[in-house]
């Protein structure tokens, strides 16, 4: 189960690019109000566990900054790091069907806290759901007891 905050747009389309791309984190406060309702709206898991799609050592040197980890801290709770981003070329230059068949996206660092626990992915955008699926089958393989996503934006 995927929720998002907002439908993609043109104008979500220019704010993410400035937000992620060209690093103005300050707009993130413009989104932190309807991030916070949002999630309360869409999940009543009683103790969820947040965990930010992570990005590659040079995707985060590159942005200086981990969109999806800031998302994340808007929320409040626990907040885990068991991925690891896999270096790949940027999502947004593949088409829908290379992104769909892509592998190996992610590995696992560490499982043993997220045994049994309702895990929340966050991420800024969802556009072909790839991403989350690659992120939830390693969570779920790893003993996670339910994988759902929230997500900024949806495509």
């Amino acid at each position: 189960m995927n929720r998002s905050v907002y439908a993609y747009n043109d104008f979500m389309k220019d704010i993410l690019a400035r937000f992620k791309f060209r690093g103005d984190t300050a707009l993130a406060d413009l989104f932190k109000k309807d991030v916070q309702s949002a999630f309360k709206r869409s999940f009543s898991i009683k103790e969820p566990v947040l965990v930010p799609i992570p990005l590659s050592k040079e995707r985060l040197k590159e942005r200086g900054f981990n969109q999806s980890m800031m998302l994340a801290s808007m929320i409040g709770g626990p907040i885990l790091e068991p991925l690891i981003k896999v270096h790949q070329s940027k999502q947004s230059k593949k088409r829908k069907n290379e992104r769909l068949h892509q592998q190996n996206l992610f590995q696992l660092r560490q499982s043993n806290p997220i045994v049994l626990k309702d895990i929340i992915l966050i991420d800024d955008i969802y556009t072909t759901g790839a991403t989350v699926y690659h992120a939830a089958k390693i969570l779920k393989d790893a003993g996670a007891k339910s994988v759902s996503s929230f997500t900024l934006i949806r495509s």
